[in-house]
């Protein structure tokens, strides 16, 4: 087997309905405060883990479910066209969320979201 491009999981999102009362509710069940606040993403450092919250979007005929999962990665560009290379279509395209953090998300042949992120700053 190769060595894989893809290097563990490191952020998982939630999708909620109120962004605020999730924000409060997610701080006391973990008893951690955000480090990243804005209307439209929510993030927790847990225990070296990035736990996001996301507003559920309501887009005629998209929905973006109620988790993303995504796995670290090195060259968010190659992977992606992997992915897609191997028969995955586009959930979201690479971009840049915010300084030097790239992420991108791929329907896999059963529909299956998978997010990657290329995100320097992560260390285990």
């Amino acid at each position: 087997m190769e060595k894989s491009p893809l290097l563990g999981l490191r952020t998982v999102v939630y999708m909620v309905d109120d962004l605020d009362k999730a924000k409060v509710w997610y701080a006391k069940v973990f008893g951690s405060k955000p480090y990243y606040n804005t209307a439209y993403y929510v993030g927790f450092n847990i225990g070296g883990y990035e736990l996001g919250l996301h507003p559920k979007e309501r887009v005629t005929e998209t929905d973006n479910g109620t988790v993303l999962t995504y796995w670290g990665v090195d060259n968010i560009s190659e992977v992606y066209n992997r992915l897609l290379e191997a028969g995955a279509t586009t959930h979201e395209a690479p971009n840049n969320v915010g300084g030097d953090i790239t992420l991108a998300s791929v329907y896999d042949p059963w529909n299956n979201i998978i997010g990657i992120i290329y995100n320097p700053h992560f260390k285990l």
